[in-house]
């Protein structure tokens, strides 16, 4: 049995949904919200640092969102294969999955946290970074793009799992420009990626939640 501690509005939550659907798989979601405060205790007794998203898998506790879909193809995997069994192959859809996480994702969540600050404790010298950054990733990548449909290759992988989430926040906190047309398209086709709309769906309900207001758009 599958049980997932998770919140639907966040995207390393969303990187296991997108592995879940790919895969077929279903699993039974506890909700980490204020609302369910039986959920965050369990949480808390399996991982205590209380970092989301958490695996349950017959009752052996999983923590990260790669390492869950790398123990989800490893036990669980349906279908085509989210990390190719080629090592070489893996080892380069496990870099991209590094660089959304860290060059996409961080920068991303430091513009949106410090939003959310009061105005006296605000960093705009670390925002203005991670802005810098966000352009930074959004250019390698673009010169990365052409010929591929997806980020390795023509085989949907867990690097996608990781841009599909990362990319969708990261055009709402620092929009991709017209000089990246590629990310653009990339992006496009990654929301109507079955798997990653119904994660959009699904989240849909918190965005006015968003510090630095949902658009309208997706």
């Amino acid at each position: 049995m599958l049980e997932l501690f998770a919140h639907p509005f966040s995207s390393y939550c969303q990187k296991v949904w997108i592995a879940l659907h790919e895969y077929g798989l279903e699993a039974r979601h506890r909700m980490l919200s204020p609302e369910e405060p039986e959920n965050i205790e369990l949480l808390a007794g399996f991982w205590p640092f209380r970092k989301m998203p958490l695996l349950l898998d017959d009752g052996r506790p999983v923590s990260e969102a790669s390492i869950i879909v790398e123990h989800l193809t490893l036990h669980h995997a349906r279908g085509p294969r989210l990390i190719p069994e080629d090592p070489v192959a893996a080892l380069e859809v496990r870099f991209w999955d590094r660089f959304f996480d860290n060059y996409v994702a961080t920068p991303q969540q430091k513009i949106v946290f410090d939003a959310m600050r009061p105005e006296e404790a605000r960093d705009p010298a670390g925002v203005a970074e991670a802005r810098a950054m966000l352009e930074t990733a959004y250019g390698l990548l673009e010169r990365h793009l052409p010929g591929r449909t997806w980020v390795v290759g023509e085989s949907f992988s867990l690097a996608d799992c990781s841009a599909a989430p990362q990319l969708f926040y990261a055009d709402w906190t620092h929009p991709i420009g017209e000089g990246f047309p590629l990310v653009a398209a990339y992006r496009a086709r990654l929301n109507a990626r079955p798997s990653m709309a119904r994660c959009i769906e699904a989240a849909r309900p918190w965005r006015p939640y968003f510090p630095l207001g949902a658009p309208d758009r997706d």
